[in-house]
């Protein structure tokens, strides 16, 4: 998800037919020198065999003739240039056009054979075999995400309502009454944090540079961010191992404090009572590394590859909060801020987040 976006192939298309026309035009030249020098060759022999078997026209009817003979020729070898050509040449760009009715219809899973393809079209087909199967995978995202993002609407509306209409009832007891509109209001609020993550990462994916940067201490932002988490870790009886040096960096502190409360805030929820979370920070080769590591269920290669997608859970039970956009948002910042972000996990060993930035 939110890697460098790819160059568009309509532009790769567009600069090959535009850009690369020079190849189709020497093409085309060549075929026209071939014709008219075969057609000259042709009327040239046959003139010379004329004057061979000793007929000769008058010096009116010379020309005549033999421009007669040089058009004929010349319509002949064309024609026969052009149905190889159309055959042997042309035929995949006829199959290229049948594949863009399909991709304008909206159908992405098509390609054209690019075998036996002259090299003056091979880019060509191969630039659009590319483009479909990129709007291929962009059409399944969307649709992935058109899904998802309905399911997640969806289930607090649904307990929304259900609660709502058991309050209807006048013979409820109080304390279930309590319950219920507990039930609606976390509903509720599950609801205002997912709008406002899928606003700000789209808002984030849109944006190219960030603006308020300012210089700050990065162990005392982590600090912060620890000591607002309090009520989580102390639930749990977690406690922190905690190596930071004073290291400072020049970035938009609040967008940051943000990633490093979504990652603290994963590692707490999936740590077990009493267990340990690490964190570090330090400065080698001109380079800030800041590691978050918990000892808590960890993840399996299948996870690992799909966790900075949105709205992916790895708990596909649901069994805890979340809604799978919390660590796209934290790809997306750090990569705003200008780091990287790595994650390396095994089932039932714990996790940990690795975050670089360029000193």
């Amino acid at each position: 998800m939110s890697d460098k976006k790819k160059p568009c192939r309509f532009k790769t298309l567009k600069r090959f037919l535009f850009g690369q026309n020079a190849s189709l035009i020497r093409t085309v030249s060549a075929l026209v020198f071939l014709i008219i020098l075969a057609a000259g060759t042709i009327t040239f022999g046959t003139v010379m065999l004329l004057r061979l078997l000793g007929y000769f026209p008058s010096s009116f009817e010379g020309p005549l003739i033999f421009t007669a003979l040089f058009v004929i020729s010349s319509a002949i070898i064309g024609t026969i240039i052009s149905y190889f050509v159309s055959k042997h040449v042309l035929a995949p760009l006829s199959e290229l056009k049948k594949a863009m009715s399909e991709v304008e219809k909206g159908n992405f899973n098509v390609s054209v054979d690019p075998e036996g393809t002259p090299d003056v079209f091979a880019d060509l087909i191969e630039n659009f075999n590319l483009m479909t199967k990129e709007l291929s995978g962009i059409e399944m995202f969307r649709s992935d995400f058109i899904n998802s993002f309905s399911h997640e609407f969806k289930t607090p509306i649904v307990s929304i309502e259900g609660f709502a209409k058991r309050l209807k009832k006048e013979d409820i007891p109080e304390e279930k009454r309590r319950e219920y509109i507990d039930i609606i209001i976390s509903e509720s609020k599950r609801l205002t944090g997912l709008s406002t993550s899928i606003l700000l990462l789209n808002k984030l994916e849109n944006q190219e540079y960030i603006s308020d940067r300012s210089s700050f201490l990065i162990d005392e932002q982590l600090r912060n961010c620890i000591l607002l988490l309090e009520k989580q870790w102390t639930k749990k009886n977690i406690s922190f191992v905690i190596e930071l040096e004073p290291v400072e960096i020049y970035t938009n502190q609040e967008m940051l404090s943000q990633a490093w409360l979504n990652i603290l805030g994963n590692s707490i929820k999936f740590s077990g009572e009493g267990s340990e979370i690490t964190v570090e920070a330090f400065k080698r080769d001109q380079r800030l590394r800041v590691n978050i590591a918990d000892q808590g269920e960890g993840m399996d290669e299948e996870t690992m590859r799909h966790i900075f997608e949105r709205f992916y859970q790895g708990d596909s039970a649901h069994a805890s909060e979340g809604n799978g956009l919390g660590l796209p948002l934290v790809k997306r910042i750090i990569e705003l801020c200008g780091g990287t972000i790595r994650v390396e996990s095994s089932k039932g060993k714990g996790t940990i987040f690795s975050v670089f930035f360029p000193l």
